[in-house]
């Protein structure tokens, strides 16, 4: 589909193209125009600085989507880490300019003195500080039901407040290896072990339920699988394959252990007759194959298929934390050294509200020692945000629903991002979204 002029290609799915194109790109192609052949005049000053901390900027997260939009439109960008809550450095373009006041984000203009003196500061040994070049816009996929709304799911409601355009894909995009046309991937929370999230025991009843267990044995037998959970244990390890050939992977709640639990149990049968059709099998629950696993080891199973829970991977159940008191702390890392997690953990404060979801938290004891914790409440000996590398790609794990909703429930109202602008914890997710437009360096040993 194209809508008038426009030098960016920008795909269409499945949900309403409103919900993807930044709203400001058709209207605003004479800006585009002049960023990408050099016709702007530009302002007196020589760059224009996003500042990201916790006074200085009116909108956190619309400012990434000003970072994205920059970047589709070829426009170089530096994103200065640890450097007032992690700001970016642009060119000093009208249009760009024109944008951030349109969308309502705060910006600075330095002169080439001011940007000389910045570049300084950065580059001295004593401050933990670093400027990464962001080098092009990712291209974005979800993997999500299609007939979902964006508030069902943190990462695509803030997508669509940042104006930062994505895909749906599900099984069939994901089966038909569609995966490496894209650059990052999140998973919406998503049971990949076809126990249906679990939701039997409160839900058998509810007619989404009937109707979702339906619609998902039904695509099953269409794409030639005997179960679900066959399913999605296929479509998981294709997921496995995206990152190792060097794909960036993003999951959150329950997408987050049941994936890893899904591949331990590759060739299992773990599903009760409830979920599947038949009993699962006693013995398969000790012969699960931790090496399969992204973030996890020495796991057990929930083996009352009526408990809301696939496995003691979770602290939500267990946990002993009061909501004004559940608190995570993001890890400070040396910005010229750990150039990756210094980028995931970007924010304008280091202590990020905590929320809960079927996966809340992950206990330290059941993360594989290679595993990178960013964000964790150790008191309660959990940690909520989580990184590793498989092969030439990284996975993030990060724990809860709704980082503005406390305890989200079932057919809870959307959250009002435009309530939220300056929320940390949906900053984390947006760092994720601008991870692999970065230049890496390689990391220091």
């Amino acid at each position: 589909m194209e809508i008038g002029w426009n030098p960016v290609e920008i795909r269409f799915k499945t949900l309403p193209p409103m919900l993807y194109i930044p709203l400001r790109t058709l209207r605003h192609t004479w800006a585009i125009a002049w960023i990408l052949f050099g016709l702007g005049g530009p302002l007196r000053a020589a760059s224009l600085l996003i500042p990201m901390d916790e006074d200085g900027q009116k909108d956190h997260l619309k400012a990434y989507g000003i970072a994205y939009w920059a970047l589709q439109n070829g426009v170089e960008i530096e994103w200065l880490l640890n450097y007032r809550g992690g700001s970016f450095l642009l060119p000093s373009l009208d249009p760009l300019a024109q944008e951030c006041r349109i969308r309502g984000v705060s910006f600075e203009t330095l002169s080439d003195a001011d940007r000389a003196g910045l570049e300084e500061l950065i580059a001295r040994p004593d401050e933990n500080m670093e400027r990464v070049k962001l080098e092009k816009a990712p291209r974005i996929a979800v993997y999500s039901p299609k007939g979902k709304q964006p508030w069902d799911d943190a990462v695509t409601l803030v997508l669509t407040y940042a104006e930062i355009p994505f895909d749906v894909v599900y099984d069939d995009e994901v089966l038909s290896d569609l995966l490496p046309l894209y650059d990052w991937l999140h998973l919406h929370h998503e049971d990949f072990t076809g126990q249906y999230g679990r939701f039997y025991a409160q839900f058998r009843s509810a007619p989404w339920y009937i109707q979702q267990k339906k619609d998902m044995e039904a695509d099953a037998a269409r794409l030639g699988f005997a179960k679900v959970s066959e399913l999605k244990n296929a479509v998981a390890q294709k997921i496995e394959a995206f990152v190792i050939g060097g794909g960036f992977l993003f999951a959150m709640c329950s997408a987050t252990d049941s994936y890893d639990i899904a591949l331990a149990a590759t060739g299992l049968d773990i599903c009760e007759s409830m979920y599947d059709g038949d009993p699962a099998r006693p013995s398969d629950y000790d012969k699960l194959n931790y090496d399969r696993c992204f973030a996890f080891e020495d796991f057990s199973l929930m083996r009352d298929p009526l408990r809301y829970e696939f496995s003691d991977i979770d602290a939500t159940d267990t946990r002993k934390v009061a909501p004004e008191n559940d608190y995570f702390a993001l890890f400070e890392f040396s910005a010229k050294w750990d150039v990756v997690p210094t980028m995931l953990c970007q924010n304008h404060t280091r202590i990020v509200p905590g929320f809960m979801g079927q996966t809340t938290a992950f206990r330290t004891e059941k993360i594989k020692s290679g595993v990178l914790i960013l964000g964790e409440n150790k008191p309660a000996g959990e940690a909520r945000y989580i990184h590793g590398e498989l092969g030439q790609g990284t996975w993030t794990f990060y724990g809860g629903h709704d980082p503005e909703d406390y305890q989200h429930r079932v057919g809870d109202p959307p959250t009002e991002l435009a309530q939220h602008p300056n929320s940390p914890g949906y900053r984390l997710i947006l760092n994720n979204i601008l991870f692999p437009a970065a230049k890496k360096k390689k990391q220091k040993t």
